[in-house]
């Protein structure tokens, strides 16, 4: 039994195991937020990767890789803004995101209640948002769908193609708050926050 103890006790001893050897720190889990190695030159992150204003655009931290991705948006302050998704190759700094014939690979609902795809208009909702409206955005690989208020607003968009990721961009004081768990609506049937991949963990 005093065998034991030493074991314990003595720093010497070849059989102690993990004694006084310090804790080997977990992995951090990586969470989804806005990315601030992608974003506008004049576009202010705050609330831990969850608040957007200034000027620009910003992406989120992780590739819409899943099936069925939800997340939401809570307009905090009204302005000019968008939200929806985009590949990596957007102008951030490009208001309206997606503005510039090169970028292509856009789809949003903007602040005047239009989607576009890049710099065309595909489709006029006629809705109009206010100060603590929640926006949902819900992509399965084959539609975009947006809604307001746990609502759908019944405009899929389809034909998207490539990689892509939650974007948003602010302009003219607008204040937004992104939403990737713990959601103010529940999400459609079988759509979920969405997912990192195993190999960014």
């Amino acid at each position: 039994m005093s065998g034991c103890f030493c074991c314990v006790k003595c720093r010497c001893c070849p059989w102690r195991v993990g004694f006084g050897t310090g804790h080997i720190p977990l992995k951090e889990i990586p969470v989804v937020c806005l990315d601030t190695n992608h974003m506008g030159n004049d576009v202010v992150i705050v609330k831990t990767g969850r608040r957007i204003c200034g000027t620009g655009g910003a992406l989120a931290n992780a590739p819409l890789v899943q099936d069925k991705a939800y997340f939401e948006m809570k307009l905090q302050s009204t302005g000019v803004w968008g939200i929806g998704l985009a590949s990596r190759k957007v102008n951030l700094n490009k208001v309206p995101l997606g503005s510039s014939q090169t970028d292509a690979e856009c789809w949003m609902l903007r602040s005047d209640g239009s989607v576009y795809h890049g710099s065309d208009c595909i489709k006029k909702l006629g809705i109009e948002l206010q100060e603590g409206d929640i926006v949902g955005v819900t992509y399965d690989h084959i539609e975009l769908n947006f809604y307001k208020n746990g609502e759908s607003l019944q405009c899929p968009v389809t034909g998207i193609k490539g990689t892509l990721y939650p974007a948003i961009y602010v302009d003219d004081g607008a204040i937004l708050d992104l939403q990737f768990s713990e959601f103010y609506h529940v999400p459609p049937n079988n759509f979920d926050k969405i997912m990192i991949e195993k190999s960014l963990l």
